[in-house]
């Protein structure tokens, strides 16, 4: 199964890698992206059972992530929240779990995370393996 995914970045260099790279290996297609918070909540909004899987960069150019998460308190049980950051402070991994992120991964350091992530949710779409909590 391949996972539809939303990101939220707004340096168009990271964005461009990141989808490139993560097509190529994870079993994810990117249906939309959006570069600042107003875009992410707006799209998300429009678009509430579109996507299986939300990438949230933390510090945009506009607005953050975290009220992007918070939109995200409403989605479904299907729907999965991680946030891609380079700021890994125990605060912040704290408030990003507190507005319900179901991981934090690093981006210099966790893309062999993220991709094995990646896989366990589109597993568990497909009832290949038990859902993740």
């Amino acid at each position: 199964m391949v996972i539809s995914a939303f990101l939220v970045e707004d340096k168009p260099d990271i964005r461009r890698t990141l989808v490139e790279a993560m097509e190529e290996i994870a079993p994810l297609r990117f249906v939309g992206h959006a570069d600042s918070e107003t875009g992410a909540r707006q799209w998300l909004g429009a678009h509430k059972a579109d996507w299986d899987l939300a990438i949230i960069d933390l510090f945009l150019a506009e607005g953050t992530g975290f009220g992007v998460l918070k939109d995200c308190q409403r989605r479904t049980a299907r729907q999965k929240v991680i946030v891609l950051t380079s700021h890994s402070q125990e605060n912040i991994l704290l408030r990003c779990r507190e507005l319900g992120a179901d991981e934090v991964f690093d981006k210099s350091h966790d893309v062999e995370k993220l991709v094995r992530f990646c896989r366990n949710h589109a597993d568990s779409l497909d009832g290949k393996i038990p859902p993740t909590q």
